[in-house]
């Protein structure tokens, strides 16, 4: 990305600093090739510098943002040979967005959610789980291809839901996400990427009320946890308290977050900044 992006490339430090596990299904390789993408984009001039004097963070224009999008795709070539632009469309925009068949959509007027993200430490090849649905379809299409239309129906009604909770955010909305969520975790093991520690972290999250599914390949990696706005601390901390004893790893945070964003010095969080310093 360096050497295509500047035409005299110059003499620079980049330091990378995450809290993104590598290797769980989190995108943080795609997290990465956006950050640096716009980093080097702002240095050499191809794209602004959005933040004014005085403000904590700033983002870019469409135009730009389409750019480091672009930019990061070609950071994901490198690193997968073949990605989806999922993954580095969702780090550039953020928010939330639907993919079929190749296109990528950003949805309007989603919700910031809470949700608890537990990584169950399960090393699991994204290829080899493909391959094997790819084998069950061909084995058994009569069963398997109404099953991915099922999942397919899935989506579609939680965009749904989604695109209708900021115009009337009721909390009769969540019972139904957390129905979507059950019976989208159930669709995933019948096409067999789900896996025992999914099974179990599903079982510690529902003995409190809550209610989970896996994210990203499946077979192992990271599962979501639905938090309902007026789930208790106490609730959120015993089902954390129960997943870390499984030897799984979470924390909670949202999704429908912002995208790519420029930060002030001042804006970074005391962490952030040792990091920085330390370099």
């Amino acid at each position: 990305l360096c050497v295509c992006v500047f035409r005299d490339v110059p003499s620079v430090d980049i330091l990378v600093w995450s809290e993104l596990p590598t290797g769980a299904g989190l995108g943080s390789s795609a997290a990465y090739a956006v950050c640096l993408a716009a980093a080097l984009l702002t240095v050499c001039g191809a794209i602004s510098c959005p933040l004014k004097e005085g403000e904590s963070t700033a983002r870019w224009t469409e135009e730009e943002m389409t750019l480091i999008n672009s930019w990061a795709f070609q950071g994901e070539r490198v690193i997968h040979g073949n990605p989806s632009g999922v993954d580095n469309a969702v780090g550039t925009w953020g928010g939330a967005l639907r993919y079929q068949s190749g296109k990528i959509t950003p949805l309007k007027r989603v919700p910031t959610l809470r949700i608890l993200l537990t990584n169950t430490k399960v090393p699991r090849s994204t290829k080899i789980l493909v391959a094997g649905v790819k084998e069950k379809i061909l084995k058994f299409p009569a069963i398997m291809n109404p099953v991915l239309e099922s999942i397919d129906a899935i989506s579609q009604e939680c965009q749904s839901v989604l695109e209708a909770m900021p115009a009337n955010p009721s909390p009769e909305y969540y019972p139904v996400l957390e129905e979507l969520f059950d019976i989208n975790q159930h669709h995933l093991n019948v096409i067999g990427v789900g896996h025992p520690s999914l099974d179990r972290l599903c079982r510690v999250t529902a003995s409190h009320g809550l209610h989970s599914k896996l994210t990203g390949a499946g077979g192992g990696g990271c599962g979501i946890t639905l938090l309902r706005p007026d789930t208790s601390p106490q609730a959120v901390e015993a089902a954390k308290r129960d997943l870390c004893a499984c030897g799984f790893e979470c924390w909670e945070t949202n999704i429908g977050a912002p995208g790519v964003t420029l930060h002030s010095s001042s804006s970074l969080n005391a962490e952030v900044l040792h990091a920085l310093s330390q370099s």
